[in-house]
């Protein structure tokens, strides 16, 4: 199937409802795990604590520590009525753009109160997609209010509330500013980390900050024409150097979540020192960088993922990984085997 005739409809599944994970399991690790060989196609059924058996000394591990923010607010507007503000992107220290419900109403000039006057917000203006920016002020700091107004903001998928916030945290999460956990990340221990790296692995943190755009859904048939949503993204230096060291060394590249693929592909470089090799370059930006069937990777040779939404652009990710027929017949066979689904289900790993 060539990319000029790739459909929106290539990437549907049928997912009955009741397999839509409502909450998380009690033990982070205790998830099942699917591995799908990413070149015979062939499954196997496992426990997510099984994924050490797959990493070998040399390797490198890449994780999102991103951390997720409390980003849906509830208030209401200075002249009557309730609003939902959902934090998307901060633009300044206190300027940030927002998805606002109900839309219609939430006008230029608006004033917003949120915990009784603890915050305030003006929206300034109407943005792409029709988000809006909306200038807060606090009495203190801002992150700190956030931690005592905001809710963290579920997927739309899940509908039962989360009892304890940092199930929908990695273990490892370090910097504020997601709107979604990169969830492959979810099902990792400190315990299970500490013996990755006692195998010899290295573990290398990247920061892609996940915005909202990852569900939004594909409108357009034909998926070269979906416009795809920018996220910002940072890898220091010694992250690059340690993906690079395992890349010269011959170890094998292993991105944990497609939010970690996003970043270091985007980030990839010719190596001046080898025709046809890449190597990531430290830095940071936003990065739009869509993944689908007939992508070269530069770098990423494996991935520990869930299981995403049907025609989402997360599938095509994973689809242009291990093959489209492939992932699908392996979610034929997750659902068949009664998998936990999407963000809070089980994993997956494509080696």
């Amino acid at each position: 199937m060539s990319q000029q005739s790739l459909k929106k409809s290539d990437f549907y599944y049928d997912l009955p409802k009741e397999l839509i994970a409502q909450h998380p399991l009690e033990d982070r690790s205790s998830s099942r795990l699917l591995h799908l060989d990413k070149e015979s196609g062939a499954v196997e059924h496992l426990t997510f604590r099984d994924v050490k058996s797959f990493l070998q000394k040399g390797d490198c591990l890449v994780l999102n520590n991103t951390r997720v923010i409390p980003a849906r607010l509830i208030g209401r507007r200075v002249t009557g009525g309730a609003v939902e503000v959902l934090l998307l992107k901060r633009r300044e220290l206190m300027l940030w753009e927002v998805l606002v419900k109900p839309g219609k109403k939430a006008r230029p000039g608006d004033e917003l109160i949120f915990g009784e006057g603890m915050l305030k917000g003006v929206i300034e203006d109407v943005v792409e997609e029709g988000n809006r920016l909306i200038r807060f002020s606090c009495d203190g700091v801002f992150e700190e209010v956030l931690d005592k107004l905001g809710q963290m903001p579920l997927p739309p998928y899940i509908t039962e509330k989360l009892e304890d916030k940092t199930r929908y945290q990695t273990v490892y999460a370090k910097y504020d500013g997601s709107a979604a956990a990169p969830t492959a990340g979810l099902h990792f221990t400190p315990d299970l980390l500490d013996e990755i790296r006692d195998m010899g692995v290295k573990l290398a943190f990247v920061t892609l900050h996940v915005g909202l755009g990852t569900f939004r859904p594909v409108k357009e048939d034909d998926i070269l024409k979906h416009h795809m949503h920018t996220e910002w993204y940072e890898i220091t230096r010694e992250t690059a150097d340690l993906i690079n060291e395992t890349k010269k060394a011959g170890g094998r590249v292993i991105c944990v979540g497609t939010t970690s693929v996003r970043t270091i592909e985007s980030a990839a470089v010719e190596d001046p020192s080898l025709e046809g090799s890449y190597l990531v370059k430290a830095g940071s930006g936003e990065t739009g960088i869509f993944i689908y069937p007939g992508y070269t990777f530069k770098l990423t040779q494996g991935l520990i993922t869930n299981f995403h939404l049907p025609e989402s652009t997360l599938i095509m990710l994973v689809s242009a990984l291990a093959g489209r027929e492939n992932v699908l017949a392996a979610y034929e066979e997750a659902v068949k085997e009664r998998y936990r689904f999407f963000s809070l289900g089980d994993a997956m790993i494509v080696i």
